[in-house]
């Protein structure tokens, strides 16, 4: 097996005939890279060998992309193909399709050739390094078909990166097992879902549902399993469990996310963060050790606010922030918060004594997949997160004249959605001139529109976020003062009401520093990145010192979706800057 020590020491040349296959017929790859060692880490190996490919002129990156095969394609069936390709569409099994999914394969090369004028490029050996369904490979092949050029060349890099990673596992002899076992649980964990979308194949599950029930009874068997000293379901269905110090009575660190779905989401979304510490714990227990202080993981029962009107239940409760008018909420099927906590035998007299006291905790710490396109698009699989970004939302309505599309002279409509229009291209620049703060107009309606009337009503929404409560504010200043100034240019009437106000939430300087820390012990460099989601750490950032830790998520980073996606190698990263955060703690 190969070592980071013959790299090391090895000439440029033979440095490079080392990781031969790595990048398919690209021995340019190694030869960049080479330049940046000593490699401390096979991580850093990795970023280096994907740092010299992003750095490279375009024709290069097209050069390594039209390096490699077809799927299922001419090379394959001549047999012409590296050894590591062989490999590599063998484990998917693209040497025993149907002669179905042959010829399916070959209609999508063809397209897909006709419309981006290179290869379409998969790591079909998959997010565990075992290899995909053919059925995923042709609807991912699908899917991609419909992408913008610029975006594909973009994932088709992102999968070459994968597919060397795979290959430099092996010549490393390298195998994630704790991130296998992480993968292993969110996969498991995934097969409940809420009726009406389990029949669909989709992911969604709220607050105290049946789906939402077995997954927190998963969740407790799986702690006692991992070695957790004490195990429980508390009075609003928070899943906790706690591994203790040498000291029982030791201060504890407090971690976890929450485990509902927003409907047809993802399967890491919270639940990693869940996850990434059970194996830490699994980890001390098989090993026999005691830490100086406690971890306690809480499973949230309630963050994404689907079912009630009640985001941030879970972990609100542990700062005594339940609201008692939430138990009279119903939900879609009439259900109140309250029958459904009472169905779930949970005890709602219970509830306040779920305050914690932060003296018993060191602070708060969570883990959780970007949600974003940032880390994948620096070929990073670890970010520390400086801040949760603050946010206030808005709902409005500008109100003009309908009148016939035909009859109203341009210059005399009062258009209430080409007024929305012009904010929304407001929003994009107010919100564009300042760095990390974000805009965005998600809802727009125009009540009995008709395609022959000029508009006289349209609803919109906002949603303004930014690293600090004060440039949250700043921006909702400079937006609001647009859509007066273009009510009353365009002659409509505006009007806006605040939904939601939540205050930023920075990182405790220590907290950040020792993410960092753990970032670094693993070669990888450092990047620090505001969160523009909110997250559990944001409530308990009331109660004490908090910092996250994202990691990348695959196809360009997206969350609350079916395609969000992990790799095992990412996921054992996260692992063990986990476990030195949490051996490193004075």
């Amino acid at each position: 097996m190969l070592t980071l020590e013959q790299l090391n020491t090895a000439t440029p040349a033979e440095f490079t005939r080392l990781l031969d296959g790595t990048y398919e017929h690209s021995p340019w790859v190694a030869e960049r890279a080479a330049a940046h060692r000593p490699f401390v880490s096979l991580a850093r190996l990795q970023h280096a060998l994907a740092s010299a490919v992003r750095e490279a002129a375009r024709e290069d990156q097209l050069a390594l992309i039209r390096a490699h095969p077809e799927l299922a394609g001419k090379a394959m069936v001549s047999r012409t193909l590296t050894a590591e390709s062989t490999n590599e569409q063998g484990r998917a099994g693209l040497t025993d399709c149907t002669p179905g999914e042959f010829a399916r394969l070959q209609q999508l090369n063809a397209d897909y050739n006709a419309k981006f004028g290179w290869p379409f490029i998969l790591a079909v050996r998959g997010p565990r390094g075992t290899g995909l369904p053919r059925a995923e490979i042709i609807a991912s092949f699908t899917r991609r078909l419909a992408n913008h050029p610029d975006f594909e060349f973009a994932e088709c890099l992102r999968h070459i990166h994968r597919i060397a990673q795979i290959r430099l596992n092996d010549k490393f002899g390298v195998s994630p097992a704790m991130g296998e076992q992480v993968w292993d649980w969110a996969e498991a964990l995934s097969v409940h879902s809420d009726p009406g979308y389990k029949e669909q194949g989709q992911l969604t599950v709220t607050y105290l549902t049946d789906a939402h029930r077995a997954c927190a009874a998963q969740l407790q068997a799986w702690m006692h399993d991992c070695g957790f000293d004490e195990v429980s379901l508390d009075a609003v269905g928070n899943v906790v469990g706690i591994y203790h110090g040498a000291d029982p009575q030791a201060p504890r660190l407090l971690t976890g996310s929450h485990y509902d779905t927003v409907r047809n989401g993802g399967r890491y979304d919270g639940r990693l963060g869940i996850l990434v510490p059970m194996a830490c714990v699994r980890e001390l227990h098989r090993a026999g050790r005691r830490l100086a202080h406690g971890i306690e993981v809480i499973g949230f029962s309630e963050e994404e606010g689907q079912r009630y009107k009640a985001t941030f239940l879970g972990s609100g409760a542990l700062l005594g922030a339940f609201d008692p008018a939430w138990l009279d909420q119903q939900d879609a099927d009439g259900i109140t918060m309250r029958t459904a906590l009472q169905h779930a035998g949970l005890d709602i007299a219970a509830i306040p004594a779920l305050k914690r006291d932060p003296a018993r905790y060191l602070g708060f710490v969570e883990v959780h997949i970007e949600q974003g396109p940032v880390l994948n698009s620096l070929d990073l699989p670890l970010g520390v997160v400086t801040s949760i970004n603050g946010g206030r939302r808005f709902v409005g309505e500008m109100t003009g004249m309908a009148s016939h599309a035909g009859t109203t002279p341009m210059g005399q409509r009062r258009d209430a959605a080409a007024a929305v229009a012009e904010l929304i291209l407001a929003v994009e620049r107010s919100a564009g001139a300042v760095p990390d703060v974000v805009g965005t107009v998600g809802l727009l309606e125009v009540p009995g529109g008709s395609i022959n009337v000029v508009p006289g009503r349209c609803r919109f929404s906002l949603d303004l976020r930014a690293t600090t409560d004060p440039a949250r504010d700043a921006l909702v200043d400079a937006v609001l003062a647009e859509a007066r100034d273009i009510a009353a240019r365009r002659g409509v009437t505006l009007t806006l009401e605040e939904t939601m106000r939540a205050a930023a939430a920075p990182s405790h300087p220590q907290w950040q520093a020792r993410w960092e820390a753990a970032v670094e012990s693993l070669g990888l460099p450092v990047f620090r990145m505001p969160s523009g989601a909110g997250h559990d750490a944001m409530k308990l950032h009331e109660l004490m010192p908090q910092a996250m830790l994202f990691m990348r998520g695959l196809n360009a980073g997206i969350s609350h979706n079916p395609l969000e996606a992990v790799t095992t190698d990412d996921t054992e990263l996260c692992v063990r800057a986990f476990q030195h955060l949490i051996e490193h703690l004075r």
